[in-house]
């Protein structure tokens, strides 16, 4: 059985707390308040309560780290260093419709770099984490990236530009080039669990771009813990504040990053 720290603890109780209301919300979704942040980007009244329920529940553990959220103000707290990344329903799209592929997530980020992190998708009770150096787990089971090196064996994740999304003009001529060489391609609809998956193995590879950093930061840890390499879309570095990523194990991550620039080269 997989052995939490306390911190891992604290994250995991803050998640499940919070998590209790959003499932009988989930239930009720025809009664849910909606506001639209933005095109295509909408705000419901369980992702604030989530957003509180989680900052209280951190706050009163770990009062002296700071927060950025999606659904409010950066926080700086005493200890300028670190500083929670929450995301209180990543796929809020999802949830208003009724599909239950959405999560909460949750990373900590210490001098520039996360250390831990949680997606938790509720309505599974699937609890992915990870800390730094100590692998990545579901619930008490250690995860692996899938060994698969054909691309043609591949199941591969994927988010498609939409409105009120970043264009970009590149992605059909990558989806093209991908598809034509794997076995499927999915859109869930969550990059929290898009990356969740990759780390569990269930993805071969994930790419995406216009992402913010709450979308991800959990889940980049969680893929590369469990031995996925993650880097932008062009082979850059770290992608948490770039907006755009690709995870995969080694072998398919080379060849999907070939695809991806043999497909945005000029014409």
């Amino acid at each position: 059985m997989a052995r939490t720290s306390p911190l891992m603890n604290i994250m995991q109780q803050a998640v499940r707390k919070a998590s209790r209301r959003l499932v009988r919300d989930f239930g009720e979704v025809e009664n849910l308040q909606v506001s639209r942040k933005g095109p295509g980007d909408f705000v419901t009244n369980a992702d604030i309560r989530t957003d509180e329920k989680l900052r209280e529940a951190l706050l009163q553990s770990r009062p002296q780290i700071g927060f950025m959220t999606e659904e409010g103000e950066d926080v700086v707290g005493e200890d300028a260093s670190r500083r929670w990344i929450i995301d209180p329903i990543d796929g809020t799209t999802n949830f208003m419709h009724g599909i239950p592929m959405f999560a909460i997530s949750v990373a900590l980020e210490e001098a520039g770099e996360i250390t831990a992190g949680i997606v938790y998708a509720p309505i599974s009770d699937e609890m992915f984490w990870a800390e730094k150096g100590q692998g990545a787990y579901l619930n008490d089971r250690r995860l692996r990236v899938a060994a698969r090196r054909d691309m043609g064996d591949t199941v591969i994740g994927t988010g498609i530009p939409h409105l009120g999304r970043a264009s970009n003009p590149d992605y059909l001529a990558e989806m093209n080039a991908i598809a034509a060489e794997c076995a499927g391609i999915r859109r869930m609809g969550s990059a929290a669990l898009d990356l969740a998956y990759v780390a569990a193995g269930r993805f071969d590879g994930f790419w995406e771009t216009g992402l913010r950093p709450w979308d991800i930061a959990a889940g980049i840890l969680l893929a590369r813990e469990a031995g996925a390499m993650v880097t932008r879309t062009d082979g850059g570095g770290d992608p948490l504040f770039k907006g755009d990523i690709l995870a995969a194990n080694e072998a398919i991550h080379g060849r999907m990053l070939r695809l991806i620039r043999h497909a945005r080269r000029p014409a």
